[in-house]
């Protein structure tokens, strides 16, 4: 395996672990320990870590090194109003640009993640299926917003959705059966609008899928 390919693999193993909390927000990630998993050399680490800190999963300082960013209500809540910006836009793009391959495609994430929650949700758990979902959860997404014909839009959704997951894990909300029946309507509801072509209706409906996560503009957590 190439110096190239094994640096890949690790950065696309330590993002997904960040994303679905596998590796908590805060903890410290010590290149030395991390060498020794992975079976390559510190500098490697070092490179991926500093990568992961570019798209805003890992935070570095001088003096104390890398740590997983931390998950706050407040950072929670700003990663949140910009993902809905970003995902209104993209969805209304695609709606306008996309054919009937977008839909076929949007149609096609949609049930694979829909399979997922209903396991999940017979299942009462999710931790057994979480990297899973989150994994189907981003096709779903990225795929509602891929036909917008801006490089730069799904570039910088994806950044901002892999730190919505983490501090969206972060925050150890009660992911059950009750949550997931939330998540499937909501779910529902954004891809029967966008295949429909509604924009409105699409708009509604995704912000309606992020609001529970967005702090009021007093900056207090509802009760």
């Amino acid at each position: 395996m190439s110096d190239r390919t094994q640096t890949g693999d690790i950065y696309a193993d330590l993002r997904a672990k960040l994303g679905a909390g596998e590796l908590p927000p805060g903890i410290k990630l010590k290149p030395a320990d991390l060498q020794g998993e992975y079976g390559c050399s510190a500098n490697t680490v070092r490179d991926v870590l500093m990568r992961l800190s570019n798209v805003g999963l890992v935070e570095f300082q001088l003096q104390r090194g890398f740590r997983a960013t931390e998950s706050t209500l407040h950072r929670r809540s700003d990663v949140a109003r910009f993902r809905l910006l970003l995902e209104r836009e993209g969805a209304a793009e695609s709606m306008r640009l996309g054919g009937v391959g977008w839909e076929a495609q949007l149609a096609a994430a949609h049930q694979k993640l829909l399979h997922i929650e209903r396991q999940i949700q017979t299942e009462g758990d999710l931790i057994p299926f979480k990297r899973l979902w989150n994994e189907a959860e981003w096709e779903f997404h990225e795929t509602l917003i891929s036909a917008c014909a801006s490089p730069l839009l799904i570039e910088t959704f994806s950044r901002v959705y892999l730190q919505f997951r983490q501090q969206n894990f972060g925050q150890h909300r009660d992911f059950g059966a009750n949550f997931f029946e939330t998540i499937v309507a909501e779910h529902q509801a954004i891809v029967d609008a966008a295949l429909a072509r509604d924009r409105t209706a699409c708009q509604r409906a995704i912000h309606a899928h992020l609001k529970r996560n967005i702090l009021p503009p007093d900056g207090t957590a509802a009760a």
